[in-house]
């Protein structure tokens, strides 16, 4: 098992070797492939991904603890593996598709020009995050804590108001019909 502190990794593949195991503290990862590894029990601490393909990971008690992902891949992840002890994680510009929040708890996270297509955020909280310009179409909202959330410049959701907690989420005035959509009402 190997300790990684303050380390730079760029331009690497590891699909065919494979990351070595261990924990990555204040590491930053540059268009690296990693897509399709198995990352259980692998920590990653105030760790950056910039442009890097994290498609189709395993993560069993993967620790993700204050982690960005700027440009990065990450489609078809199941972060409700993940370790749940510190769980913090912030994405710019990434493609999350048919991904799973599922039951995390994720108050304040950030999700800023992101891909959303079909992702699970069942029964987690998403208390006070931001959804900047991001396109949520058939993402999965079921007893979701969307208190204090923003999505006044997101689009495409569906967001049923009878099933997920919403008191002072903000929404603009052109996605309202997501919040409607359940009811079977029609808004020209």
């Amino acid at each position: 098992m190997e300790n990684q502190f303050q380390q730079n990794f760029e331009k690497k593949n590891y699909t065919v070797e494979g990351l070595p195991k261990g924990e990555y503290e204040a590491c930053i990862f540059k268009h690296c492939e990693l897509a399709q590894l198995d990352l259980s029990e692998y920590s990653f601490i105030d760790c950056q991904f910039h442009d890097c393909n994290l498609s189709l990971i395993k993560m069993g008690n993967t620790k993700w603890q204050n982690v960005s992902f700027v440009n990065c891949r990450l489609q078809g992840l199941h972060f409700e593996y993940a370790n749940p002890f510190l769980f913090e994680v912030h994405f710019d510009h990434c493609f999350l598709n048919l991904s799973s929040f599922y039951q995390r708890q994720m108050k304040k996270a950030q999700f800023k020009h992101c891909s959303l297509h079909e992702v699970d955020f069942g029964n987690a909280n998403l208390s006070e995050a931001l959804f900047e310009d991001c396109d949520l179409l058939n993402a999965q909202f079921d007893q979701t804590n969307l208190e204090k959330t923003d999505f006044r410049t997101s689009y495409h959701f569906e967001i049923n108001p009878q099933i997920n907690r919403i008191k002072k989420a903000k929404f603009s005035k052109n996605s309202i019909a997501g919040l409607l959509t359940s009811f079977g009402i029609i808004i020209d």
